[in-house]
């Protein structure tokens, strides 16, 4: 929804790596405008227009082979810098006569120490002592540097770690700057952007709040719309916007699928209704949802099931109200790379989120989505600025299947009562612990297993519940949360002695990656 193209603004060029939106989320922490394009839509020279800098993303392909992605030469003749990040710095080399080969016995994958060679406006105030600690997932190495390039930095195992051409702006680092785990690697961004493209901050969440706003009018018009309604922060802002846009054109539907948080549906509900005084029409379809459901499995297939249901549960409203030409959705920008892959390749596509991949092809209604430019907390900051709740504002982050993904396996009533059940305690115990806020994401979830147990001196044989929490910035990078000693214990005690069906606990300690949060 937002007019990207009017203002100055950093592109990455998407090969496939799974922290590419991380690349642009740390260029939106410093108040710069940044797009994701994938490599189709560089054959279009009008897309470099009030482009100040271009980032090439790592990815899964290798340059040592006959046919891999690559990006037209107009881009590096284009006098705009350039920063290659892993397969961005490797598809560099290749382009200027540099040598690459696979690293059979060389690959390097964690943290690395990098040593500094020579002085570079990208590495200002990057190195401590002459050294510092980098992230590395990467096979291929260049071992013969490009025509016109000189060495900056290199490692035991990477002898040309980071590359530059100064007089063409044109900059390759085999690291990936963009996640937590490299040192400094926020400031070798902010030396890109700011020292070497010379872009000005132009990125105010107020500007982009009213510019959402002045679009969606632009668009919508005086005709209706119908707003998917769950009572998470990303439908809940969307809500809200239209309704400043639009004002009684709005008409927002809560679909119960019976896959939601316990209680938690007809307590948002009344907090709309009561609150923002909005339109809001509560429909339960949980008895659907779950037929459809019985016997599916396949993550995958759950998906496109719920997001086919969605849309025809909305189609069969917006014919009952009339003259209804859009649907509004909470749609985020990890939603859409996520759920599309950016070369064609099966790795870089992760999972379909429902309200993307999971959407039919043919829809009589067509979309809004005024979030889909935003990342999560940037969605949180914009609710702040308009007056949404604290209840609904910190709530953390839930999927639009709801428990369909975190019942793994088929699903039937039973489970999802029982999950309700756990999932219940779970967070309440955070919030009685005062550290709730604490945690991006936490959930219960049950496993696809069921294991013997001892209560009351009689055996039993019940499921097993998995339970997560994690920090993380913005979803997207992600480390198990470290519980105080006895916590943990104290859960699962309560978990164990309240839930019938219910007989052990288990606790996730998987970072993302090379985990996901979720766990379909």
């Amino acid at each position: 929804m937002i007019q990207e193209f009017n203002k100055d603004k950093i592109i990455v060029i998407d090969f496939g790596s799974q922290v590419t939106k991380l690349i642009a989320r740390r260029i939106r922490e410093e108040e710069i405008f940044c797009q994701i394009l994938k490599v189709k839509d560089l054959k279009k020279k009008e897309i470099l227009k009030n482009t100040r800098g271009i980032i090439l993303s790592g990815g899964p392909a290798t340059v040592t082979k006959k046919n891999f992605p690559k990006i037209p030469n107009h881009i590096f003749n284009s006098k705009i810098p350039i920063l290659g990040i892993c397969y961005g710095l490797q598809l560099i080399a290749k382009h200027f006569k540099g040598k690459i080969k696979l690293g059979k016995n060389k690959r390097e994958f964690g943290k690395m120490i990098i040593n500094k060679n020579l002085n570079s406006d990208l590495t200002k105030n990057f190195y401590k002592n002459n050294k510092s600690i980098v992230w590395m997932s990467h096979q291929d190495i260049v071992y013969k540097i490009p025509i016109g390039f000189k060495k900056i930095a290199s490692t035991s195992s990477s002898p040309l770690t980071i590359i530059e051409n100064k007089k063409k702006k044109i900059f390759g680092v085999q690291f990936h700057p963009e996640v937590t785990h490299t040192i400094n690697g926020k400031k070798l961004i902010k030396n890109f952007i700011f020292s070497i493209c010379k872009i000005k901050k132009n990125w105010k969440m107020g500007i982009e709040k009213k510019a959402i706003i002045k679009n969606i009018k632009k668009i919508v018009g005086n005709q209706k719309v119908i707003c998917a309604l769950s009572g998470g922060v990303d439908s809940s802002v969307t809500a809200l916007l239209i309704q400043k846009a639009i004002k009684n054109n709005l008409k927002c539907i809560m679909v119960d699928t019976g896959l939601m948080r316990k209680n938690e549906f007809k307590d948002t509900y009344r907090i709309f209704k009561s609150t923002y005084k909005m339109n809001v029409k509560l429909i339960n379809s949980s008895a659907i949802f779950l037929k459809r459901l019985k016997n599916v499995s396949n993550p995958e297939k759950k998906r496109k099931i719920i997001g086919n249901l969605f849309i025809k549960i909305f189609e069969k409203e917006a014919r009952k109200i009339k003259n209804v030409k859009f649907l509004a959705q909470g749609t985020l920008y990890p939603d859409i790379i996520e759920s599309k892959s950016a070369t064609g390749s099966k790795t870089s596509k992760i999972k379909s989120h429902h309200n993307v991949g999971g959407l039919p092809k043919r829809m009589k209604l067509k979309l809004i989505e005024p979030l889909k430019d935003l990342f999560k907390d940037e969605v949180r900051n914009l609710g702040k600025s308009i007056g949404l709740t604290k209840k609904i504002l910190h709530r953390h982050p839930f999927p639009g299947p709801g428990l369909a993904i975190r019942i793994i396996g088929k699903i039937n009533f039973e489970k999802v009562k029982i999950l309700q059940e756990a999932d219940h305690i779970f967070i309440n115990e955070l919030i009685n612990l005062n550290i709730y806020d604490k945690i991006w994401q936490a959930y219960a979830a049950l496993l696809p297993v069921k294991t013997v147990g001892v209560m009351g001196d009689s055996r039993t044989y019940e499921n097993l519940c998995l339970i997560r929490a994690v920090k993380s910035e913005d979803g997207m990078t992600a480390d198990f949360y470290s519980f105080k000693k006895g916590v943990l214990e104290e859960i699962s005690n309560k978990i164990i002695n309240r839930v019938k069906g219910i007989n052990r606990v288990v606790y996730d300690i998987t970072s993302k990656p090379p985990g996901t949060i979720e766990l379909e």
